[in-house]
């Protein structure tokens, strides 16, 4: 698959200390040295936030965190945050949520498009996609307003399946963890004392359907990982499955595509 490469055996405190190094790198080059980044109390934004503490100092990054409402595991966000006693804010984005809902859904009545279903995926579109972007949008509003970079949190893992949201997650100034699997975020994480080991090795969720990420894709980050890493998981209707998802989500890995008229080539 373009862009994977074997990177086994993988040594997590030489790419912790690479990315740390460049994280600063990054930032120096830019005369910027403040971060903000959304803190969901999982392995990922809980990785990113220590990265860039040693990077930068504690005192220089913002941890965000960001309920739609009730989230039942906020505490553990808190913790990270308290761990590594980075700034923090929380930002409740469930008024905003519901406000775009009560402003946007009764122009989509079923009589909107010819096929009748507009209504039930716009249902569908505000309670998957519209939360990430707005808590996007949030982020780059408090990193503005601090003139600081936003950080990425997403992992290769999640990309590959297309299991983010384009103009939500995946917006960020930079991103530590895009090349490195779920299961290498972890290891990295296990290597820095100041983060719970128990939230590194917590099972990841989107915080809204009760269910892990592994149990809403069908198919574990383990496998996703031996896929990415070795060329197959194991697993011939896996390997079929992620292919799939793979190639589905092309779309939310690259730049909008540009119309070129002179050339009559999409790039």
């Amino acid at each position: 698959m373009e862009g994977f490469e074997l990177k086994e055996p993988f040594d997590a405190v030489k790419i912790r200390d690479t990315l740390i190094k460049m994280i600063k790198e990054f930032t120096d080059n830019a005369g910027i040295k403040r971060v903000v980044l959304g803190i969901s109390g999982g392995k990922d934004s809980s990785v990113a936030a220590a990265l860039c503490a040693r990077a930068l100092g504690r005192e220089n990054v913002y941890g965000i965190m960001l309920p739609d409402g009730e989230q039942k595991d906020i505490s553990d966000s808190v913790r990270i945050c308290e761990s590594l006693r980075i700034n923090a804010r929380t930002v409740n984005i469930g008024e905003m949520h519901n406000a775009l809902k009560e402003a946007v859904l009764p122009h989509l009545s079923e009589d909107f498009f010819a096929d009748g279903e507009a209504s039930s995926r716009a249902e569908h579109e505000s309670n998957i996609n519209v939360g990430p972007r707005l808590r996007m949008t949030t982020l780059r509003y408090i990193a503005q307003s601090l003139g600081a970079f936003l950080c990425g949190t997403g992992n290769l893992s999640e990309a590959t399946v297309g299991y983010c949201t384009k103009d939500g997650d995946t917006s960020c100034d930079f991103n530590p963890l895009g090349r490195l699997t779920s299961k290498e975020v972890a290891a990295v994480g296990l290597t820095m004392d100041e983060l719970p080991k128990e939230l590194v090795n917590k099972a990841p969720t989107d915080g809204l359907s009760g269910m892990t990420d592994e149990e809403k894709l069908g198919i574990t980050y383990q496998a996703i990982h031996d896929y990415i890493r070795k060329g197959t998981s194991g697993d011939e209707k896996t390997d079929e499955l992620i292919l799939k998802k793979y190639r589905g989500s092309a779309h939310k890995r690259r730049m909008p595509s540009v119309f070129d008229a002179f050339s009559e080539r999409v790039i």
